[in-house]
């Protein structure tokens, strides 16, 4: 099973551009072709949140409009910059979505059972997930010992780019590790949020974050750093679930580059 991972899209209305500079559709329509031209193509496709930029309705719309030219079943959640009402609101079809409250659900019917929990704190930059979110989650793993691929968009641990550690998972962080913890089967956490590819050791599994779409942040580790961003390759994750190794992540970056070629 080949998984994709898409994520921080960020984008706006129809013809609109991000910070007045910055054509957020145009690299997801990129994206869109970069998947459906993989070969082999991958089976899902998870949207790990941030998918517009101000929740409004006709960025769904566009959203909407742009994804539905992936040649794939996609599966979303939001992000810090979503609006949970308008999101389910623009994509009536989709039932996994809860029809009222959190976006948080199951899909049991694939080779990897899938765990999407929803992090968002309305108006807020950081992420959270309350006491009744990760009983939740606790009940749905204690259902099932099947290999489980957790999704969200907040990371629950630090990353070392200061800005974006203060915006972090921050209500539920050390609840949700012990919970994590307790089931060996919890393959990976899917994260987004950081537009940047990143890996840890977390909770006794492995934790990853695919890059955004179209802007990264600036890599800098330094003590004190402001958050800035910078034009590096976009790119989508791709997670291919091989048992028994388990998922192995590849980045996958989007656009003209030249290759392949022999080595010799």
């Amino acid at each position: 099973m080949l998984i994709v991972q898409i994520s921080d899209t960020h984008l706006k209305r129809e013809g609109e551009l991000l910070y007045g500079r910055l054509d957020t559709q145009a690299y997801l329509e990129r994206a869109v072709a970069h998947v459906n031209a993989l070969d082999p193509r991958p089976d899902i496709a998870l949207v790990t949140g941030d998918l517009v930029d101000s929740g409004k309705a006709e960025e769904y719309a566009n959203l909407k409009r742009v994804l539905s030219a992936l040649a794939v079943p996609f599966y979303l959640i939001p992000g810090n910059h979503d609006a949970r009402d308008a999101l389910r609101q623009a994509f009536p079809g989709h039932a996994y979505l809860p029809r009222d409250g959190f976006l948080h659900y199951v899909v049991e019917d694939l080779p990897l059972r899938l765990i999407a929990l929803d992090t968002l704190v309305e108006g807020k930059g950081h992420g959270a997930l309350s006491a009744g979110q990760l009983d939740w989650l606790a009940a749905r793993l204690a259902e099932s010992d099947r290999p489980t691929l957790l999704f969200m968009h907040h990371p629950p641990f630090d990353v070392g780019i200061a800005p974006l550690d203060a915006a972090r998972l921050q209500e539920g962080s050390g609840r949700l590790a012990e919970i994590v913890r307790r089931h060996d089967n919890v393959e990976r956490v899917l994260c987004g949020h950081v537009h940047r590819p990143i890996t840890v050791r977390w909770a006794g599994t492995l934790a990853s974050i695919a890059p955004s779409t179209a802007h990264q942040a600036s890599l800098d580790l330094r003590d004190g750093a402001k958050l800035s961003m910078t034009m590096d390759p976009p790119g989508v994750a791709l997670h291919l679930w091989r048992p028994p190794t388990g998922l192995i992540t590849h980045v996958s970056y989007v656009g003209d580059f030249e290759g392949p070629r022999p080595f010799r």
